[in-house]
């Protein structure tokens, strides 16, 4: 079966996308991923950290307040909320500098949040299969029953030429994180530091939005990484612990 295969840079980040079916390489699947950019364009512009015009940015200085930003500011910062309290506080969109400040950064949420939001846009592709990733976090559908899963390959954190776990996904998400890519970017907002004890966990959902959350709140808790998970509904995964070892999990 035909793939077709496209990728950008958004959100500082490569955006790709697999279409296989009907409309893979067509006008109808070059429109739609151009879609996605566009949606995926547009958040960045109102979240990102890394602009000062954005709304996030501007929120964060008090220039704006909440009322004056578009409506998905309040959706998104809602969800960290959620987690924060899902977390017992190790999950946090507000976390603090190195001189004690409290600065706004919902990076945790937006990243999942948005790829989930923006693959709707594929939902209306007839009889076409997708895979749409975020810097390895992927949202994915099988429509065709005789069409295989798509495949998600887990990295070794200690050894990126290597998987320690392959994932078949025909409808739903996958998210990772982990402390091997990025350094330190990942802290418990409980105590600002960083986790131990734990290299990366992997969770897989119905929703990029969640599965992405969980698998940022989870490392955040390093050795109580599997503990936190086991207590999260409808989830499976792989958590790597420092040592390399990988242990699955599966929740009813």
């Amino acid at each position: 079966m035909t793939v077709s295969r496209r990728v950008e840079q958004v959100m500082g980040m490569p955006i790709s996308i697999a279409l296989r079916g009907r409309h893979a390489g067509d006008a109808t699947g070059e429109a739609a991923w151009a879609a996605v950019l566009h949606q995926l364009r547009y958040v960045d512009r109102v979240f990102s950290t890394y602009r000062s015009d954005s709304y996030v940015s501007r929120l964060d200085r008090g220039e704006i307040t909440l009322a004056d930003c578009p409506p998905e500011v309040a959706e998104v910062l809602g969800l960290g909320e959620a987690a924060r309290l899902e977390s017992a506080g190790a999950f946090d969109v507000r976390r603090r500098d190195a001189d004690g400040r409290a600065q706004l950064d919902p990076s945790g949420v937006v990243k999942g949040w948005a790829v989930q939001r923006a693959s709707a846009v594929l939902d209306g592709l007839e009889d076409t299969d997708y895979c749409l990733s975020a810097g390895g976090d992927m949202v994915c559908r099988v429509v065709d029953p005789d069409a295989p899963d798509w495949q998600v390959g887990i990295e070794d954190p200690r050894d990126p030429t290597r998987l320690v776990a392959r994932i078949p996904v025909r409808r739903g998400a996958v998210a990772t994180s982990g402390l091997h890519h990025r350094g330190a970017h990942i802290v418990d907002a409980r105590t600002g530091r960083m986790p131990v004890g734990v290299a990366s966990v992997t969770v897989v959902a119905d929703d990029l939005t969640w599965a992405d959350i969980d698998a940022t709140a989870a490392l955040a808790q390093g050795h109580g990484a599997l503990a936190w998970l086991q207590t999260r509904p409808r989830r499976t995964g792989v958590v790597v612990r420092a040592d390399g070892t990988a242990e699955v999990f599966e929740t009813p």
